[in-house]
């Protein structure tokens, strides 16, 4: 029988290995390639902050599973990962629910011979008192939406009445690349809604919070990037606070841990990540405190070696002697997804495996059309630190590079030259 390797998460990882595998091996039947994703569709996850701010159409940038999966060779099955058998080989999936509730398709068990875990991570709010209730999660396209839908509603709102004075105030836990992001795109967005006629809620009265547990700013990246960064979003009105605990979240507010009391009607959780809870005790894989799965720096699992795990879910040992992991960053699943394109065919030739080592090319935050800055760091030139419109530019590359995975240069041109008509043929901001 045909060798099956079913990859579970059709993320930016996941769906570069199921297009690359599908290329080298479905397509000459080598092996059958499945992805199975709960969503119909990709978003690169870096962009989900635009979504939020309207600055990007979620319909304009998706790729459909269904349609990859026929170009690039592969399988594609709609479903959620619930379970998992070792013994049998085969993962359970939940049913599959319409918008009602109702049951489109029952729980079902799909076969492997390999298995790639590729699902991802989800927001960790810590157990804080109210976060979960109270608080917007940028984790997937439709909490995306979900905030540009709460933002227009309270644009539209202050339209109809009467206040011309009218006050918003948004507050984002977590002052790393997410929360960062947000807050200059969310300053960009109150400039274009005002200029489209939504001004009842003037710029100057969108108040914007970013707080912060740690001392600083961005603090994955170099201490002098978070200082810029700092600084631009204080320019553009944006009230950043550091070291500010939240101890508690209600509807209309956020309580830090030494008594601070910051008033906001809409509020964003982005200070952590944790990979989704089912995984903490997957059929007795090793899973550590966040539940990612340990692995070996062949990428798999320490107790099953039918079973490989990349990206944010994964907890790769660095190959530096630190003792610490790889870090949940988008370049380390492409690297992963990358090694694993060329391991599983050579396993199913029975050659040994490659072993990863994580390289890091450095970091790019967005500050909306205003800024960008970062580093990138190389063999030659060693670390760099790059801002402004260069910075912007190498930004949007990244996500280029990613089509260019998914989809060639080829197709990759058109999609950009089809982006650059529309932005000089549509609305700048979304506005439904």
């Amino acid at each position: 029988m045909t060798h099956r390797i079913v990859i579970v998460g059709g993320g930016a990882g996941g769906l570069e290995l199921a297009t690359r595998l599908g290329q080298r091996l479905g397509k000459s039947r080598q092996a059958e390639i499945i992805l199975v994703d709960s969503h119909l569709s990709h978003m690169w996850k870096p962009l989900l902050h635009e979504v939020a701010a309207g600055s990007l159409s979620l319909s304009d940038n998706e790729f459909n599973y269904i349609a990859q999966a026929k170009w690039k060779h592969f399988q594609f099955q709609m479903g959620r990962m619930c379970g998992l058998d070792r013994k049998s080989k085969t993962i359970e999936l939940a049913p599959l629910l319409h918008d009602d509730g109702s049951q489109a398709a029952p729980a079902r068990k799909l076969a492997y011979d390999t298995l790639v875990m590729a699902i991802g991570s989800v927001t960790n709010d810590f157990s804080t008192p109210g976060a979960a209730e109270h608080c917007i999660f940028l984790d997937a396209p439709e909490q995306a939406e979900r905030f540009h839908r709460l933002l227009l509603g309270k644009y539209l709102a202050a339209h109809a009445g009467d206040d011309k004075q009218a006050q918003l105030r948004i507050a984002i836990v977590g002052a790393g690349a997410t929360g960062v992001e947000l807050a200059a795109e969310l300053r960009n967005a109150a400039q274009q809604l005002a200029d489209y006629g939504l001004g009842n809620i003037a710029p100057g009265n969108l108040h914007i919070t970013v707080l912060d547990a740690g001392k600083r700013v961005l603090p994955a990246l170099p201490e002098r990037i978070g200082r810029d960064a700092h600084q631009t979003l204080e320019k553009l009105g944006v009230q950043v606070i550091t070291e500010a605990a939240v101890s508690r979240v209600t509807a209309d507010q956020l309580e830090t841990a030494d008594g601070r009391v910051i008033p906001a009607s809409i509020k964003v959780w982005a200070a952590g990540i944790k990979a989704p809870d089912f995984l903490q005790s997957l059929d007795g894989l090793e899973s550590n405190r966040i539940n990612q799965l340990v692995v070996r720096t062949t990428l798999q699992t320490t107790l099953d070696d039918d079973i490989f795990v990349l990206g944010d879910c994964a907890a790769c040992p660095m190959d530096d002697g630190s003792g610490k992991n790889v870090p949940p960053r988008a370049q380390a699943a492409h690297q992963q997804a990358s090694l694993l394109a060329q391991s599983l065919p050579r396993r199913l030739r029975g050659e040994p495996l490659p072993h990863y080592r994580y390289r890091d090319y450095g970091s790019l935050v967005s500050l909306s059309h205003f800024s960008a800055v970062g580093n990138l760091m190389g063999n030659l030139m060693g670390t760099v630190k790059v801002e402004g419109w260069l910075a912007r530019m190498f930004y949007i590359s990244l996500y280029r590079m990613h089509q260019v995975a998914l989809c060639g240069v080829f197709r990759t041109a058109l999609l950009m030259l089809s982006d650059r008509i529309g932005r000089r043929t549509e609305p700048r901001l979304k506005l439904h």
